[in-house]
């Protein structure tokens, strides 16, 4: 190459070849001396086999130091001597390291292959080690031509604490980034480093750069500059001081939406565990204390459903919960209709047998449980696409499993709300609720009307216990931490009353999440079991009143 540019130069007008211009060969000259520049750039930047051996062997500062140097060149070899460094796929003899990747030995910072030598020792990489090099891996992931490469590096950075050294790298990326988002993010994590600087005017800068952030870390961050001793210029303070206000004011928000939120998906799962009990007590009123095991078993069916997708269809795992809804809905129901035609059926109008018999069939499907499962919690994987959230602010995300109960127990509603009110079977219910005399003396078969509509709040319940089985642990105990609460949703709202269970379902999950955040869990259920005691002393026939006549009243 050089001797073609000397050449070049040498080259007079009457040597220049046929036909080319003046112009156009001063632009092939252009050309070649900007490619041999790049050339020159590259050769100087690439990673040597004396700066792969320092950052292999010696003492952690000295490697640490080789390492940093190198990273803010950011040669892509670099990157392969860094992942075989924590794979510990690295030896090193004298003065070089061999890295060993794919079966072949290479001679770190060259493309030659060459077996290391017997006396090669394993690199040996200690906690502090291994934070420089995945930090470094980090940086280097920076320019990265892939957006999704980028910005995962940008999520791993931001929880590693870095310094001066890594600014050459993050301002290199800053320059090539062209994604706004990206940028923005780079930016704030150029200024959390410059905010220790040893100029006062890079600090202040920093700070205010910092203004602008929402992320926890950098809450973090600006809490300890603040500390006594720490900063002692009073300009640099007092933008920090502004920085942190503005950033606690709108990580305020995010709490706020959060308990939000939660509340709403407490609310949802209360709902769900509550529209099976509104049809089996507010409708029939039946006080089934074991609506809770119902629950139990829809998730261990989940559970089942599960375990038979992963032995015999594992390509196709991620669908199980699909199959595993109309299952645990099946499951719940005919343990639902067993109950009602052989105990149940012989307890209409008697309320406190009721409440006992149902009392000891919760034990003896709890202990059937444990026998056959176990008394340990078994476990029940999210699908792929269930897992993960939805990032909205810095400290907000919402979980895809809680989003996807929230939309299924209004799915569920809706399927219970047509059926009691736009089919043959949900009239027949309905006309044996308000006047059973007379719905027989018409032709209904009262006794399987309420076998059918037991059997449907039962697998109600199975369907909240499959919903419940992608949130929380499933064991013989699951109904009982929700059986309660159920009652409460179904008082609350109005016996019979499908839009007072929404209301009071999700009224319920805000007041207790609310009040939370005030009080303490244990005072919060207190608070809400208080409200309620109170509401149903003024009103006792909840927020909603059954509207009708019936015979018997």
């Amino acid at each position: 190459m050089s001797v073609m540019l000397m050449r070049m130069q040498n080259t007079t007008p009457c040597d220049r070849p046929p036909g080319r211009s003046g112009l156009a060969w001063a632009a092939i000259r252009l050309a070649l001396w900007f490619w041999a520049g790049l050339m020159a750039a590259s050769a100087a930047q690439a990673l040597t086999p004396q700066q792969a051996a320092a950052i292999s062997a010696g003492e952690t500062d000295a490697r640490i130091e080789a390492l940093q140097k190198a990273t803010a060149e950011g040669d892509a070899s670099l990157l392969v001597l860094i992942r075989a460094l924590l794979d510990n796929e690295v030896k090193v003899a004298g003065e070089r390291a061999f890295v060993l990747q794919d079966g072949r030995s290479v001679i770190a910072g060259t493309d030659t292959a060459a077996e290391p030598p017997p006396e090669a020792e394993d690199v040996v990489n200690n906690n502090r080690m291994r934070g420089a090099l995945e930090a470094a891996l980090g940086v280097l992931r920076l320019v990265s031509p892939e957006r999704a490469t980028r910005e995962q590096a940008l999520v791993e950075l931001s929880k590693q604490s870095l310094d001066e050294a890594a600014l050459p790298m993050i301002e290199k990326a800053l320059a090539a980034e062209t994604d706004p988002s990206l940028k923005a993010r780079l930016e704030i994590m150029r200024a959390t480093i410059l905010v220790a600087s040893s100029d006062p005017a890079r600090r202040l800068a920093a700070a205010q750069a910092l203004a602008g952030s929402s992320e926890p870390s950098v809450k973090n961050l600006l809490q300890e500059r603040l500390m006594p001793g720490v900063e002692s210029e009073g300009p640099v303070r007092a933008a920090l001081q502004a920085a942190l206000t503005g950033i606690e004011g709108r990580l305020a928000w995010g709490e706020r939406l959060g308990v939000l939120f939660t509340g709403i998906s407490l609310g949802s799962i209360l709902l769900l565990a509550a529209l099976g009990l509104a049809i089996t007590y507010g409708l029939m009123g039946v006080i089934n204390m074991a609506h809770g095991e119902l629950m139990m078993i829809g998730a261990y069916a989940t559970f089942m459903v599960q375990n038979l997708f992963r032995a015999w269809l594992p390509d196709l795992f991620d669908w199980y919960l699909l199959a595993a809804v109309p299952l645990a809905f099946l499951a719940s129901a005919l343990v639902g209709a067993v109950l009602e035609r052989t105990v149940i059926r012989w307890l209409y109008g008697r309320p406190l047998e009721t409440l006992l018999a149902t009392w000891g069939i919760s034990l003896v499907l709890m202990q059937g449980v444990r026998s056959l499962f176990g008394a340990q919690n078994v476990a029940v994987e999210n699908p792929g696409w269930l897992s993960g959230g939805v990032a909205v602010l810095s400290n907000l995300t919402l979980p895809y499993n809680r989003l996807a109960i929230l939309v299924f127990a209004f799915l569920v509603l809706g399927g219970v709300a047509l059926l009691i009110a736009r089919t043959r079977l949900g009239l027949f219910v309905r006309g044996v609720t308000q006047n059973r005399r007379m719905a027989a003396c018409m032709g209904v078969n009262t006794a399987r009307i309420d076998t059918y509509a037991f059997s449907l709040g039962a697998g109600i319940a199975g369907l909240a216990g499959c919903a419940l089985s992608q949130v929380g642990n499933v064991g013989p105990d699951l109904g009982q931490s929700y059986v309660v609460d159920s009652f409460m949703v179904v008082v609350l709202g109005g016996v019979g009353q499908l839009a007072g269970t929404v209301y009071a379902g999700l009224g319920l999950g805000l007041l207790n999440k609310f009040l939370e955040g005030y009080a303490g869990a244990v005072l919060a259920k207190i608070m809400v079991l208080a409200f309620i005691v109170v509401f149903i002393q003024k009103r006792p026939q909840g927020m909603f009143a059954m509207k009708g006549r019936s015979a018997e009243a």
